[in-house]
């Protein structure tokens, strides 16, 4: 089956901005094509380094990111890039990329889904994504064992399948976030979005990949 990839970073401003689109994308074509989301790897820091280095371009980019996609940011979220020198964040873009791959385990089929409530509970409800506390509520959602989840939360194997999941970013040569991949073949890539990319355009370089595929086959 043909393979819709979404390469997103649970930090990225625009990723959320297009959380509303890909979801309908997803709805759309669930029946159609394979989903698979990966893992960008954004903010990798060797050192840990605080909200407060990036908390000035934030402020001036999530306006902008409002104003286009029509997503709204919240409160608890704004706190802390406005209060930047009060804020205990220190953004890290691996332990939202692990969850995901554990969670893959579970409902391999709702990779958007909780792709896209990660984005919502950073962007919106404030929560720390660093902080294993984070994810709980989404584990009640999907009714997730919680003490399996944060053991594999915190094995080697799983972070390993995060930093593949990098790494095949890097591979595809993904050079900024979000991207929209359809997937013909083992070697056969179409990219149809890089960057924040309305419905009705995705929708139509989706459509024009699908037929031209047909059409060849």
């Amino acid at each position: 089956m043909q393979t819709l990839i979404y390469c997103y970073d649970a930090y990225c401003g625009w990723c959320y901005g297009f959380s509303e689109v890909i979801k309908k994308i997803n709805s759309q074509y669930k029946n159609l094509l394979e989903f698979e989301v990966l893992s960008g790897g954004m903010i990798l820091p060797e050192e840990p380094v605080a909200i407060g280095a990036t908390a000035k371009y934030i402020e001036e980019s999530y306006k902008r990111v409002e104003e286009i996609t029509g997503i709204k940011f919240g409160e608890d979220y704004l706190w802390h890039i406005r209060y930047p020198d009060a804020s205990d964040w220190f953004p890290n873009s691996e332990k939202p990329a692990i969850a995901l791959c554990v969670f893959k385990d579970y409902y391999p089929e709702q990779q958007i889904s909780f792709a896209t409530d990660l984005e919502y509970a950073l962007h919106f409800e404030g929560r720390d994504l660093t902080d294993d506390e984070a994810y709980r509520l989404l584990l009640e959602k999907y009714n997730i064992p919680e003490e399996e989840f944060y053991e594999k939360l915190h094995e080697e194997e799983y972070k390993e399948h995060a930093y593949y999941e990098f790494a095949l970013c890097k591979q595809l040569k993904v050079s900024g976030f979000p991207a929209v991949f359809i997937q013909l073949s083992e070697s056969k890539f179409y990219l149809v979005a890089q960057g924040y990319t309305d419905y009705e355009t995705l929708n139509e370089r989706i459509q024009n990949v699908l037929k031209e595929n047909t059409s060849v086959g």
